[in-house]
């Protein structure tokens, strides 16, 4: 067993010599003076510097001096060895700069307690008086808050469950001298016994709090699985939900090789609470029950793993049209808790889809509003939000006639080039009908079609199970 130590007994001593400390007499000029308290048990070397190396100096009264006089085990109090009890404890945020508790929750723990051994401590108190006088003010004092107990404390740790005792005065032994024979007169002791219920802990066990965020479940597939179909394997291989190399003689024929993977479309994940994430631009917001933007982001980040810290959190989105992992920093809005600020990392987008021989775009414009003739150059690429000319119409716009003056007819969504002489059309939206990424090279931010319109590339809804947070960074 590994060595420990944490004062438990000496947390019960020191508690009753404070709890015999501040009493005092009054001598016969009216002077009120403290009594003095200390352990009884002294070392030699101790008890040399208070008699100050001579053998003819006594120790001074009055005082009183305390000493352990017994240690049993009390079989009466005596529980379930093998018992422990768990308490969830959750700390509240401490700012290390600022030297400060925060309003905010911090780390969490679960701390498992074991049944601590139980006995009862004995101490005796001897009362140091020179005359009578001063052992009734002593007496006095002390007796009278004795009836027949005092309640004590050896720690202020919340989940230290044996931190309150009770300190019972036993027996009084009012004088340990008899008539006193000859011209010597002695210091006069009166002895006090104590007796108080103690419990001596094993060690706790503390680990780190948190709820289930994630949930993955393997639907498994028989056909490119390990599970047995007989009953005659034992149950350690029967239930196998990785691919293994190699064959077996049952009924369950051939395995897969390594090479063939479980279908990414047999894994089911669940998110905290069920909730889904709605992605607008950098602006997150939870989806709860068909409803965006009514539940507060703290009931996820309190009680989640780890410390919720601004621009150092993450989260991590799975975008299913790409199977990619999209992921920024976030920062709560202090205005407006059911939105997260999210600084997006751009390495982690999903790769632009080639067209036409390009992955990006140069604009986005509205082509009712612009004249493109100072953009002109060969190779330009742009994004319309707009119908240019008609196919009803045999005079279109001036603006975006060819070089041999015909008119150029493209429709909304449309991503069109010119070649240096004429416009052509390059993403036919009308006919496109896949998931297809582009981005704009004016300003660096990628844009997704969905078939139906353009969008930021992480746009959109997040269902459960395609999003989870790392709040440790």
């Amino acid at each position: 067993m590994e060595h420990f130590y944490d004062g438990q007994l000496r947390r019960y001593i020191t508690q009753m010599v404070r709890m015999m400390s501040g009493f005092s007499y009054k001598d016969g000029k009216g002077n009120l003076t403290q009594i003095p308290v200390m352990y009884g048990d002294i070392t030699r070397q101790a008890a040399h510097i208070i008699r100050e190396n001579s053998e003819n100096k006594l120790p001074s009264a009055p005082r009183m001096a305390l000493y352990v006089t017994g240690l049993e085990m009390d079989r009466t109090r005596t529980g379930d060895k093998t018992y422990s009890n768990k308490v969830n404890i959750r700390e509240k945020a401490y700012d290390e700069q600022g030297n400060e508790y925060l309003n905010t929750q911090g780390k969490n723990y679960t701390v498992e307690r074991l049944m601590p051994a139980p006995y009862t401590l004995t101490v005796n108190c001897d009362i140091w008086s020179s005359n009578t006088d001063q052992k009734l003010q002593i007496l006095e004092q002390i007796l009278v808050l004795f009836n027949p107990s005092i309640e004590i404390q050896t720690s202020q740790n919340y989940i230290d469950w044996t931190s309150l005792s009770v300190v019972n005065l036993e027996t009084i032994t009012y004088s340990s001298r008899s008539i006193p024979v000859g011209t010597e007169s002695e210091i006069d002791i009166a002895t006090l016994t104590f007796s108080t219920p103690v419990y001596i802990s094993a060690p706790v066990k503390v680990k780190r709090l948190g709820v289930i965020t994630n949930i993955i479940t393997s639907i498994f597939d028989e056909s490119q699985g390990t599970i047995e179909l007989g009953l005659s394997r034992p149950i350690l291989n029967a239930y196998d939900d990785t691919v293994e190399v190699g064959a077996v003689d049952d009924i369950s024929g051939v395995r897969l090789p390594a090479t063939d993977l479980i279908n990414t479309s047999q894994i089911v994940t669940t998110n905290y609470q069920d909730y889904g994430v709605y992605v607008s631009g950098t602006t997150l917001q939870i989806i709860d029950n068909s409803s965006v933007g009514t539940t507060n982001w703290r009931q996820i980040l309190e009680p989640h793993p780890g410390l919720y810290e601004a621009d150092i959190s993450r989260i991590h989105l799975r975008k299913l049209d790409s199977d990619t992992n999209i992921t920024g920093t976030l920062t709560l809005n202090e205005l407006d808790e059911t939105k997260l600020v999210v600084n997006w990392d751009a390495d982690s987008f999903p790769d632009d889809d080639v067209i036409a021989g390009r992955t990006s775009i140069d604009y986005i414009i509205d082509p009712s509003t612009i004249n493109p003739v100072d953009l002109k150059t060969a190779g330009l690429r742009i994004l319309i939000l707009d119908n240019i000319g008609d196919v009803s119409n045999t005079n279109g716009p001036s603006a975006w006639k060819n070089n041999d003056s015909t008119d150029f007819i493209a429709s909304e969504n449309d991503i069109i080039e010119w070649d240096g002489s004429k416009w052509i059309i390059v993403f036919d939206a009308s006919t496109s009908d896949t998931v297809t990424y582009t981005t704009n090279l004016k300003t660096g931010i990628q844009y997704r079609w969905n078939s139906t319109e353009w969008l930021l590339s992480v746009d959109g809804e997040y269902p459960v199970g395609t999003w989870h947070l790392n709040l440790d960074g």
